[in-house]
């Protein structure tokens, strides 16, 4: 199945980071980016994407994964919630500029360890191929409907 990706994270534009959704699961899911060193990435210093950007990527990946799971339970009755990423743990950067250029694409993984009403925790992984390129947890509080604005 192929989802509008832009219609499953809060941002716009050039910083909707993400290609496709690959899978998911009631815990998991698996994204896919194609990754451009190039000026014009949004995130690009002047020596290229650095290994703290993709971060973001896992934090839309985990966005996505809420919309999905929100969709789903909206079909059963439940509310969607909003959330806002306020927690990053056990962060492990593996990559330089160039290595993640080299990537070409990148393979975002994200599971949920914990969640409950006031938010959720997710490990995730980005890799460029094989190689982990940024690993970590990071949390994300649930907020208020209507109390985040798309970025873009």
């Amino acid at each position: 199945m192929s989802y509008d990706i832009a219609g499953l994270v809060p941002h716009a534009g050039a910083m909707c980071l993400l290609d496709e959704v690959i899978a998911w699961s009631a815990d998991r899911i698996h994204c896919r980016a194609g990754i451009d060193a190039a000026a014009e990435h949004p995130l690009a210093g002047a020596e290229g994407v650095p290994a703290t950007a993709l971060i973001e990527y896992a934090a839309q990946a985990t966005a996505a994964h809420g919309t999905l799971l929100a969709r789903a339970e909206r079909q059963a009755g439940a509310p969607a919630a909003e959330g806002r990423l306020v927690a990053l743990r056990s962060i492990e950067l593996a990559a330089a500029p160039a290595e993640i250029a080299a990537a070409g694409t990148l393979d975002i993984h994200a599971e949920r360890l914990m969640a409950d009403p006031a938010g959720s925790i997710y490990r995730f992984r980005v890799l460029g191929g094989q190689r982990v390129l940024v690993s970590g947890r990071l949390t994300i509080r649930t907020v208020a409907s209507g109390a985040s604005a798309r970025s873009g």
